[in-house]
């Protein structure tokens, strides 16, 4: 099993949800490209939350300044490369999780989306509740749709409205499972494994 997690936008949640799949599948774990934030980089929270002996995968593009990849690259006089990014090889299954969400710029000629597609891989998309977040997790679903990749979990992070819920579920494909994660505000290890001990994957009905 390899799966893309990315998300509706910045700050949903996607680094706690990959979290707790990585430990619920003892999985292995890669961020393709961090930006900013170097010194407490995702892959160290996953290495800090997700249990003893997670195999991390390095960063291909490891970014100083905290913004749109496209923008730390080129301020350190930097492209990003589709050509670049090779899907590690592993005998576990895999969580790959991008940075923001799926329309984030990598290069002037490159956007996450680009990424997932070349990388041929299943996604699940992170939603929190927010306003805005109908809109963008329908705008969201929409791309993945028009680009024919495959959404195999719908990432539910933290409470929802039930007319909030309702109405993205009415649009999501009957083929996507539901993942509910509940809120998970201070995460530790503890935390995070005992969240993927009881995590129910639904069918969409």
């Amino acid at each position: 099993m390899k799966i893309f997690i990315t998300g509706i936008g910045t700050e949903v949640g996607k680094t706690v949800c990959s979290a707790i799949l990585t430990a619920c599948y003892q999985a292995a774990y890669w961020k393709p490209v961090q930006s900013g934030d170097l010194q407490y980089t995702d892959s160290m929270k996953i290495d800090d939350w997700a249990g003893v002996d997670v195999t991390i995968y390095p960063e291909t593009y490891r970014l100083q300044l905290a913004a749109s990849p496209h923008q730390s690259a080129a301020a350190e006089g930097l492209t990003i490369r589709l050509d670049d990014f090779r899907l590690p090889e592993t005998s576990h299954p895999l969580i790959i999780e991008g940075a923001g969400g799926l329309m984030v710029p990598l290069s002037d000629n490159a956007l996450m989306i680009d990424l997932i597609e070349k990388l041929a891989l299943p996604v699940a998309l992170v939603v929190r509740n927010y306003l805005g977040c109908i809109n963008h997790t329908l705008l969201s679903l929409m791309a993945l749709q028009q680009r024919g990749l495959y959404l195999k979990y719908l990432i539910l992070n933290g409470s929802f409205p039930s007319d909030t819920e309702r109405i993205i579920l009415k649009h999501t494909d009957k083929s996507t499972a539901i993942i509910r994660i509940p809120e998970t505000k201070n995460p530790d290890r503890a935390s995070i494994t005992n969240i993927a001990k009881k995590i129910s994957i639904e069918n969409h009905e």
